[in-house]
């Protein structure tokens, strides 16, 4: 006996369809679009390790060095991939004091950690959705199966239906959608905290260079 004949008998398209489909249309009705593509793009992530901050706060050290040799100018021809970083350096080039820095990388890091819970949310939603269409299915299938009472041929059809309907639900539900939104929720919680390594040291760049960042802006001026 092949695995595909051993597999026949536990695959139904139209249970398929209730399931399947069913679980796609309530997780695009309940979510907002621009959190359905953040759900989709998110995938990719899933199988990376945690995000470290280690090799960033060393580059904001190493940025610190320069500027504290040739000038806080020198961060402008920089290349700084992360964008959250960044950003920080633009605002410590314009003049921005410790304060201002800080509240800016924290204000960076939530709203990063916002995206990608909204992200996770959406597989959760799933993960929700999943076993109650598989109710719906088999609720079908027996409606299908007790109209059919009269047609010995329709029963089977009926049957299986009512029961992989509840099994699609279930498999889909705890072992795609759920596992995806708890390991989606453990990436950002742990992104979160490791951005928060960043804060610090940002900071103590803008209050070292605020004072010369604003000399030279007189003097150019």
């Amino acid at each position: 006996m092949t695995f595909a004949s051993t597999l026949a008998p536990f695959l139904d398209p139209v249970a398929i369809a209730i399931v399947g489909g069913g679980t796609v249309v309530a997780t695009i009705l309940r979510t907002p679009a621009r959190d359905l593509v953040r759900g989709v793009v998110a995938l990719k992530v899933v199988g990376r390790t945690p995000f470290g901050a280690g090799s960033l706060v060393m580059q904001v050290e190493a940025l610190s060095r320069i500027t504290s040799r040739h000038g806080v100018m020198q961060l402008d021809r920089s290349v700084i991939a992360d964008p959250d970083v960044a950003a920080a350096m633009a605002r410590i080039v314009d003049g921005a004091d410790g304060d201002i820095v800080r509240t800016l990388v924290d204000e960076l890091r939530i709203a990063r950690f916002e995206r990608q819970r909204a992200a996770a949310e959406m597989w959760a939603a799933a993960a929700e959705f999943a076993p109650a269409m598989g109710m719906v299915g088999t609720l079908i299938g027996l409606v299908r199966l007790f109209t059919s009472m009269t047609d010995p041929s329709a029963i089977g059809s009926a049957m299986a239906i009512a029961v992989l309907a509840t099994l699609y639900g279930a498999l889909i539900g705890n072992l795609v959608c759920l596992p995806v939104a708890a390991r989606l929720k453990r990436l950002a919680r742990a992104e979160c905290v490791e951005r928060g390594r960043l804060v610090e040291p940002l900071a103590r760049l803008a209050t070292r260079e605020a004072p010369r960042a604003a000399a030279t802006t007189v003097a150019a001026a």
